[in-house]
């Protein structure tokens, strides 16, 4: 009740921001009178007038007025677009690290351009980041107008660039990307062998565009960087065959009675978990088929530690046949199985399921399988993002997930009102009790705005939907347009042109298109097509561009007398915000517009959640068919359907991040220790401490600490430093020949000695010659081993819930082992790396030509070094070199194939340590 005076008497706390926003706007608008009266060259010479004052210790947010009205006045100049006083708030709040909730069409991509201005000034970069490679190629040429205008230099971030490339864009003050390339940059820069093969600079400061889809939506799969692992192949293949002679079981026996299931079967399905489960006939079976099939031992099962490995197969077997659906989750193109993104509709073409879960649905398919992976490196979006020194975002759809953007990412979300007020209609839902009597009264909705010229956007949530919906339109014979992620080149196109009189577009989950639906159509489209034909003289040009604009002024009155866009959706999404965001794309600055849902009992979200209540409400009103229940509680219990799901899903998001929070601490010591090795001009001291630190390890196991002599073996010493270090030293003697000696004096003795041997190797070949060669060996150590830290992790994460049962707390017990298994990478590499140096024999340039000769002998047999080689693939191979890393160039051409036996080229490989 108290709070809720306060509120009253003070504002809200968005009310209170936006009036401070406010004050500022005024100061903004204060000075686009002086401003007008500069010429081109002096209002581009207010940038550099801006970074003297920031050199002199002006901050940010003093600058923030005059620059916001300069980018204000540049836009008019060059974009011939002037800011509306709401797009400063909304800049004012990006400029502050929090999230700006626009509605679509209040122009977000130019509210951008304000703190990007403001923030590049101190040359430190600034990130733009949006969901796919069209619009940040689109927004980079768009207002990289304005940016080059005001001097400053914009880069675009996208698959498939060159290293040089990727520099200069990174290089540049404003640099334009989707989020998986940034990520993947942050984790290949950190994969590097050479300080010069980087291509980012710090994370400064970044800017996420359809920040709820980013930052919510995609944030529950990490990325991941990986190379080939172990081929299981035909094992897919058998398992797969096993899958169709499982029953599934339908309805569920009562816990109490063990009654009431209808018709009992080998697995059940659990829609709301996303889940699939072997029932105890189940088991059985499944182990029969499996012995018949020959993949399982005749009595064995399929719970024995070593068929651990085949009961995960099964399990993903089944869940492709029975979770995944082909043209809902994923599609079929050129022998491939490509996924489909839930929540935008679009293919994501080089993305994998983990788990063995997308071999599982090459099986299903026939198509080619693609070998298992073994993971290098990942992040997850949370981390990733949370790693940049100021984050902020943009969003027609945020206040709904407002709780989480706090919650993980300390964002405040600030909903910045329409510069028109909105007038579109949102009428309640209405739903039918078959799915035949919903599409029946969408098909009618669409004929009768057909018919009267009304322009229709019709909202599916998956690839086969539409696709339904295209059938039964072509039948109706209603011409209309399929936008999914089938059609992701003429997206944009289709969308531009929506909003014209007659025009029935049907959309896969809108976010993040990037386009607005203008009413009446997007003239700008076609002037530009005009502008860049080259057969038209500039007088033509501009009259045909006169006659367009003309005709486009009647088509948007046209509309909007017809009551603007119409909204059908056919079904309700699990995430309220991408229903708003469907809602959204109709009624944009003050245009009319109305939307509605056509549900039915026989919706995934209704089955699941309300299903039943509403069919028993139905049933008792005997409600003839073709009528549907039209009323706000309904609504209401969909709505609290929603959000359940979200609050499911946030908990899984929240879940990963808890554990990939221990990971990451560890990733950031690793990528750490990583870049300082990268950066030393000299790694003597560390490569010193590594030995110091083993050498006392060894003489420890023999010689423990404060112990008697009579305690000691130092023959066994003796043997193993002759054996595995390459290290003669008499201590036997030395310690007969002394009156008395610690067990430090010792250790200082065996630490003296490793040190004079080394010294002397690096003696033999000079300092400059052997750091790249310890550098070299450092980084393929910590590389090698921490690719098998993170699949044990993998390991660990997958099981450790069972440690609930023995009543302790997964989430600590898994902390804990973590922490012993980093530990243990530690010290393993600090082992490897000291053995590697310490037993490398330094050669002639003629020794290292016979013994090049010698390996190619020898090959196969194994010695004391062992290298990891990254191949052009991404996968991961080990070979073994007998003893020997040549530190002068050996007579081996460069692309000659490299003694060693890796077959690789000498330059890719030992050549390169070399």
């Amino acid at each position: 009740m108290f709070p809720k005076i306060l509120t009253q008497i003070f504002g809200s706390r968005n009310e209170r921001l936006l009036k401070g926003y406010r004050r500022t706007v005024d100061k903004i608008n204060a000075l686009e009178s002086q401003l007008q009266k500069l010429d081109d060259a002096a209002l581009r010479a207010k940038t550099d007038e801006f970074r003297q004052r920031l050199a002199q210790g002006t901050s940010l947010d003093d600058l923030l007025p005059e620059a916001f009205a300069v980018v204000r006045e540049a836009g008019k100049r060059v974009l011939k677009m002037r800011h509306f006083d709401v797009q400063l708030i909304g800049g004012m709040a990006l400029h502050e690290g929090k999230i700006a909730e626009m509605r679509t069409g209040e122009g977000k991509t130019l509210v951008a351009t304000l703190p990007v201005y403001l923030n590049a000034l101190p040359g430190k970069g600034v990130h733009v980041v949006t969901v796919n490679d069209y619009l940040a190629r689109r927004d980079a040429e768009w207002m990289g107008r304005l940016y080059g205008f005001l001097g400053l230099t914009v880069g675009v971030n996208v698959p498939g660039l060159s290293r040089e490339e990727k520099q200069a864009a990174f290089a540049a003050d404003v640099t334009y990307g989707t989020n998986n390339e940034f990520g993947f940059d942050y984790l290949r820069d950190n994969m590097v062998y050479d300080v010069r093969e980087r291509v980012a600079r710090g994370l400064n400061y970044a800017i996420v565009d359809e920040v709820d889809s980013i930052l919510i939506d995609e944030a529950r799969t990490p990325l991941i960087i990986s190379g080939q692992a172990e081929d299981h192949t035909e094992l897919y293949v058998s398992v797969d065959a096993v899958i169709p002679k499982l029953k599934k079981q339908i309805g569920e026996a009562d816990p109490r009675t063990g009654e009431g299931v209808i018709e009992p079967g080998d697995f059940t399905v659990d829609e709301k978990a996303h889940q699939v489960f072997l029932t105890e006939a189940g088991h059985e079976k499944a182990e029969q088929i499996l012995a018949e099939a020959g993949l399982l031992a005749p009595g064995a099962s399929l719970y024995d530690p070593a068929n651990i490995a085949l009961m995960h197969h099964v399990y993903a077997a089944l869940r492709a046949h029975q979770l995944y659906n082909r043209d809902q989750h994923y599609v079929v193109q050129n022998g491939e199985v490509v996924i489909v993104d839930e929540f935008t509709g679009r293919l994501m073409t080089g993305r994998r399921w983990s788990d063995g879960l997308h071999q599982a649905v090459e099986a299903k398919e026939g198509v080619r399988i693609q070998s298992e992976n073994q993971t290098m490196a990942s992040v997850t979006f949370q981390n990733y993002f949370r790693m940049y020194g100021k984050l902020s975002g943009m969003t027609g759809t945020a206040d709904t997930e407002a709780y989480e953007f706090q919650e993980i990412y300390g964002l405040e979300t600030v909903v910045i009102p329409p510069n028109k007020p909105t007038v579109r209609q949102d009428e309640n839902d209405l739903i039918y009790k078959t799915a035949k009597e919903k599409y029946d009264a969408v098909i009618a909705d669409i004929r009768d705005c057909y018919e009267r010229g009304q322009p229709v956007l019709v909202g599916t949530t998956s690839i086969e939907n539409s696709e339904l919906i295209s059938e039964l339109l072509k039948k109706a014979d209603l011409p209309h347009q399929v936008l999914n992620a089938k059609q992701h080149a003429k997206e944009a196109e289709i969308v531009a042109q929506a909003g014209r009189p007659k025009m029935v577009t049907i959309a896969t989950n809108m976010a993040g298109r990037g386009t607005d639906i203008v009413l009446g159509g997007n003239v700008e489209k076609q002037i530009q097509f005009l502008e860049a034909d080259p057969a038209l003289s500039e007088d033509e040009k501009k009259a045909r561009a006169q006659q367009l604009t003309d005709e486009w002024q009647g088509l948007h009155e046209k509309v909007k007398s017809l009551g603007g866009l119409r909204i059908v959706a056919t079904e309700r999404h699990e995430s309220r915000r991408i229903d708003n965001q469907l809602r959204g794309r109709s009624g944009r600055q003050g245009d009319p517009g109305s939307s509605r849902f056509y549900l039915s009992l026989d919706d995934p979200l209704m089955r699941i959640f309300a299903g039943d209540r509403v069919r028993a409400v139905m049933d008792r009103l005997k409600m003839p068919e073709g009528e549907a229940i039209e009323a706000g509680i309904v609504n209401r219990s969909i709505e609290s359907a929603q959000r359940k799901v979200e609050a499911r899903n946030f908990d899984i998001r929240k879940q990963l991040l808890e554990y990939d929070d221990v990971s990451n601490d560890q990733r950031k010591v690793i990528y750490q220790q990583r870049n300082e090795i990268l950066e030393s001009e000299s790694l003597d001291q560390q490569i010193s401490n590594l030995r110091r630190a083993t050498m006392t390890e060894v003489v420890r196991t023999y010689v423990p600490a404060e112990s008697l002599e009579e305690q000691w073996d130092l023959a066994a010493l003796e043997r193993v430093l002759t054996e595995e270090w390459q290290l003669e030293l008499p201590l036997k003697s030395i310690v007969e020949g002394s009156e008395s000696i610690t067990d430090e004096e010792i250790v200082d003795k065996v630490i003296a000695a490793a040190d004079a041997q080394f010294q002397a190797k690096i003696d033999l070949v000079g300092s400059e010659q052997f750091t790249p060669f310890m550098r070299m060996v450092l980084l393929q150590a910590m590389d090698s081993h921490w690719r098998d830290h993170l699949a044990a992790l993998d390991y660990l994460r997958q099981g450790i819930h069972l440690r609930g049962y023995a009543q302790k707390n997964p989430k600590q017990e898994y902390k804990r082992e973590a922490f012993e298994l980093f530990s243990q990478l530690l010290d393993v590499v600090k082992m490897e790396v000291t053995r590697v140096l310490m037993t490398v024999r330094i050669q002639s340039r003629d020794q290292a030509s016979e013994a090049a000769e010698a390996i190619e002998e020898q090959a196969g047999q194994v010695s004391n070094v062992t290298y990891t080689h990254p191949n052009e693939d991404g996968s991961v191979s080990q070979e073994a070199d007998a003893a020997t890393a040549v530190a002068e160039v050996p007579r081996v051409g460069r692309n000659d194939p490299c003694p060693c036996g890796s077959g690789k080229k000498y330059k890719s490989c030992h050549g390169k340590l070399a």
